[in-house]
């Protein structure tokens, strides 16, 4: 009496976690190129954080922190200049809504590079999260090996990992 050995592969499986992997390699490729462009595009900008900012005063505008705090001290500045009226509440015919619209803008700029930088770093860590997932499909595409059970009264069958 004899006992058989199969072998499956699990069809498919290491070519989804090598796509997975190269996915996941270009998302971190991808978000550290929109990270540099934008920092490299606010710093060419030459624009420093006000001195009477709440935070991180007088540091260049280069990164996400400093962009919001910069915003921040515009909304005030601008606040301020409108004895606390928003663009809606002041009268069109105000001389201070164009002071107050174009602090909206800058704000508005700033803002989008905010949400640039987290977006970022948002694919980054998704791109790690697919590289991993990634290796481990591969390692789970290996060869599965099942052995059958010998007759009663036979050897006992052989263990595979």
């Amino acid at each position: 009496m004899s006992s058989s050995v199969t072998v499956q592969s699990a069809k498919g499986v290491r070519g989804i976690g090598v796509f997975t992997i190269v996915a996941g390699i270009l998302m971190i490729i991808a978000g550290a190129v929109v990270w540099f462009v934008v920092s490299s595009t606010l710093s060419d900008e030459q624009i420093t954080v006000s001195d009477d900012a709440s935070m991180m005063a007088g540091q260049e505008v280069a990164g996400p922190f400093t962009a919001y705090a910069q915003a921040d001290v515009i909304n005030q500045h601008a606040l301020e200049a409108s004895e606390g009226m928003t663009y809606a509440e002041l009268d069109r015919e105000d001389p201070r809504r164009d002071t107050v619209m174009n602090a909206s803008f800058l704000r508005a700029s700033l803002f989008t590079s905010v949400v640039s930088f987290g977006v970022s770093a948002l694919v980054i860590g998704l791109g790690v999260m697919f590289v991993l997932i990634g290796f481990a499909l591969v390692r789970l595409g290996g060869p599965k090996v099942a052995a059958a059970a010998a007759p009663p009264g036979g050897p006992a069958p052989a263990r595979t990992a």
